[in-house]
């Protein structure tokens, strides 16, 4: 398990949920991976056990509760970042212009901001490991373009303490600042 993996895997977990048996899976590899890190591994405990017990459409339902119904929660980076103003925009057109750069194309129909294309980016970089330009610009780019919107969003998770995603948010925040430890300003 790399953190490549482990980006792929939490972007397909705060997707929509699709499927419960891969929603399982995905939570124990960034599980396996934040505890050989050394990370608080127990993290996605409270969602793993919250999917395991729970119907697929009571895991979409409570996705649709917290996240598209509520916009404190929404995965949205350049929402937490710039709120709805033109800088939000310039930040959208930045990202759009870093996955063209680097030749990632991101699945689905998300916007270029929400979190789980962000995390499928950073997979997509670090498996780029290979060559030392994009090792080098991964970094910089969580800890100016990332971690600040994980960490506000997770900020707005204060408020709703018993939502069974925040760990999810935290994961991510725990990933992204560990991958980015060597830049000064993580």
């Amino acid at each position: 398990m790399s953190i490549a993996d482990s980006y792929d895997a939490l972007a397909r977990i705060i997707d929509y949920p699709a499927e419960k048996t891969r929603l399982l899976t995905d939570c124990e590899l960034v599980t396996a991976f934040m505890k050989k890190q050394g990370l608080n591994h127990r993290t996605l405990s409270p969602f793993a056990e919250f999917a395991a017990d729970s119907p697929l459409a009571a895991l979409q339902e409570e996705y649709v509760a917290t996240f598209d119904f509520n916009p404190a929660t929404a995965p949205y980076l350049g929402h937490h970042l710039f709120g709805d103003n033109q800088k939000k925009g310039g930040y959208m057109i930045m990202l759009k212009q870093e996955f063209e750069r680097c030749g990632y194309k991101p699945s689905g129909v998300e916007l270029p901001d929400h979190l789980s294309v962000v995390l499928g980016f950073l997979g997509y970089m670090a498996r780029q490991e290979s060559d030392m330009d994009a090792v080098r610009a991964r970094r910089p780019f969580i800890a100016e373009c990332v971690l600040p919107g994980i960490e506000r969003l997770n900020t707005a998770f204060d408020s709703h303490q018993n939502s069974l995603w925040k760990p999810l948010i935290e994961a991510a925040r725990l990933l992204c600042a560990e991958d980015c430890k060597e830049v000064p300003s993580c």
